[in-house]
């Protein structure tokens, strides 16, 4: 199912170009990355999305339907980075509110607002006001708002930020446990936390979509990082260099490499998959030869590599 179709898609401020003739289509499955620097237009395409802004140029469809659509109603929910409720108001009796602007009657609000609070552990808040609750407490009943009437697409804009390990831990876990139903759109910083979660990647710069990134497709036997406990990095380099079928091998970070290997397209996934574990011995034997520690041996290559290398 076709989620979100943009054709030509421009937005302008003035002078300012925002958005520059974005195309793409994204269907309905695992959450989806939106990422790039400060300024980039991911807000602007969010809030385009939302049907806050008016396209400068061309079109926008969600489930076939424009942005502000009464079909839409119940159907797409999004969570602004700063998002903030109101002080004065216990979480039950705004959730509920939520809830009646939706379309449901007093009664289907509230078991709806409890059903929500229930999904982030949180429903023994329910009586009490935002100002008792801490920062990671209160992202999390902000979340709560955005799944109200299980919407079809939520948009969430840095809904990790500022919160500790562990609820940031229960926010994925979450995000992780609605995909079946729910398709989760997530702009972050966050390099580390989106390829956890995410099956594709969009990277936005200077208002244009410069890549689109399958997370799937990046775990084949073209490359593979690792990451050392303990070696003698320029050793490293030296002797991988040496083993039969590396092309190139690279140190990106302190004691992390990027090896890539040759690719013959005529083998079989199970000849691939035979040459990639007896190239993974000759690493072990490699490791244990010198001494060497090593913490992590992942196929593919990190978020980050794959986009700035």
């Amino acid at each position: 199912m076709i989620l979100i179709q943009c054709q030509g898609l421009s937005k302008n401020y003035g002078s300012k170009k925002a958005l520059n003739n974005i195309n793409l289509t994204l269907e309905a499955g695992a959450p989806i990355a939106l990422v790039g620097p400060n300024g980039a237009g991911k807000t602007t395409l969010f809030s385009l999305l939302c049907g806050y802004l008016t396209p400068s140029a061309g079109t926008i469809t969600l489930l076939g339907e424009a942005p502000n659509s009464p079909k839409l109603l119940g159907q797409i929910a999004a969570l602004p980075q700063d998002a903030a409720l109101d002080p004065n108001l216990t979480i039950i009796s705004q959730l509920t509110l939520f809830g009646r602007l939706q379309g449901m009657d007093s009664k289907q609000a509230a078991q709806e607002a409890m059903r929500v609070l229930s999904l982030v552990d949180l429903a023994d808040v329910a009586q009490q006001k935002p100002p008792s609750l801490s920062h990671g407490m209160s992202k999390r009943v902000a979340i709560a708002q955005a799944l109200i009437g299980s919407p079809k697409l939520v948009l969430l804009d840095e809904p990790t930020a500022g919160l500790d390990p562990a609820n940031a831990k229960k926010v994925r876990e979450l995000v992780k446990a609605l995909s079946t139903t729910t398709t989760f759109m997530i702009s972050s910083h966050n390099l580390d936390e989106l390829e956890k979660l995410c099956d594709q990647v969009l990277y936005l710069d200077k208002g244009e979509l410069s890549q689109s990134v399958s997370m799937r497709a990046n775990t084949d036997s073209d490359y593979l990082t690792l990451t050392m406990q303990h070696c003698d990095s320029d050793k490293l380099l030296q002797e991988v260099a040496k083993l039969s079928g590396v092309i190139n091998v690279s140190a990106k970070q302190s004691n992390s490499f990027v090896i890539q290997l040759a690719n013959d397209e005529d083998k079989t996934t199970e000849q691939s998959a035979t040459d990639n574990y007896q190239f993974e011995m000759k690493l072990l034997s490699l490791f244990n030869h010198h001494h060497w520690q090593y913490k992590m041996l992942m196929k593919g290559r990190t978020l980050e590599e794959t986009l700035f290398s």
